[in-house]
């Protein structure tokens, strides 16, 4: 795998068309040369795009994500994977099973969103890149987002788990995220902090 994923999970970066004011194309590139260090494509929800103009995105996003060396991984959309030749697929607790990704790509990175001990159980941690952990902080990104699990849910885990990848998902904020980092955290994953900021190059730098 040509990617250092501790260090690629540093600032990871989630959107879709639905999350930007401005064109995605032109925040991604921002974002990149700012300083993101992954990104995940998640075009989901209201407002989203389907079909080939899902698809024609997911194109153009990839090719800038190829051109700066930094990991394009597709949210819960498998069929997005060997099509836009992604890095990996990041799933949650209701996706296809990690077991089946597993088989389906091998090499690929997988991540999976954990935000109890009961999920921790039942998933096959063992199978999978890095965990996404939270949501962290109350969050109005994701319409069916659980509540909050704080940054205890960080330390928990790390001790569980000391050479694992984690990234905090869930609110973060330029505010906030250096209490996920202090907590183990490996790095921390936002969506709006950066499609609702003026200044992309400032915010990257804060988080």
């Amino acid at each position: 795998m040509p990617y250092q994923i501790k260090q690629n999970l540093r600032k990871y970066f989630i959107m879709g068309s639905q999350n930007c004011n401005d064109d995605p194309v032109r925040v991604l590139e921002s974002a990149v040369k700012a300083g993101i260090t992954a990104f995940q494509f998640r075009e989901k929800g209201e407002g989203s795009l389907t079909g080939d103009a899902k698809l024609e995105l997911g194109k153009q996003l990839r090719a800038i994500c190829r051109g700066y060396h930094i990991p394009f991984i597709v949210n819960d959309d498998v069929s997005l994977v060997d099509t836009l030749d992604a890095d990996g697929i990041h799933v949650g607790q209701d996706d296809q099973s990690v077991d089946e990704l597993r088989n389906l790509f091998p090499d690929k990175i997988i991540g999976l969103s954990v935000s109890n001990a009961s999920e921790v159980a039942k998933s096959p941690i063992h199978l999978v890149d890095y965990i996404g952990a939270g949501p962290i902080f109350s969050t109005r990104t994701k319409s069916d987002a659980k509540s909050a699990v704080g940054v205890e849910w960080i330390a928990t885990l790390r001790e569980q788990f000391p050479n694992l990848p984690i990234v905090g998902i869930g609110g973060i904020t330029t505010e906030n995220a250096a209490s996920v980092i202090s907590k183990g955290a490996d790095g921390v994953s936002f969506i709006s902090a950066i499609t609702m900021t003026e200044d992309i190059k400032e915010a990257v730098r804060q988080l």
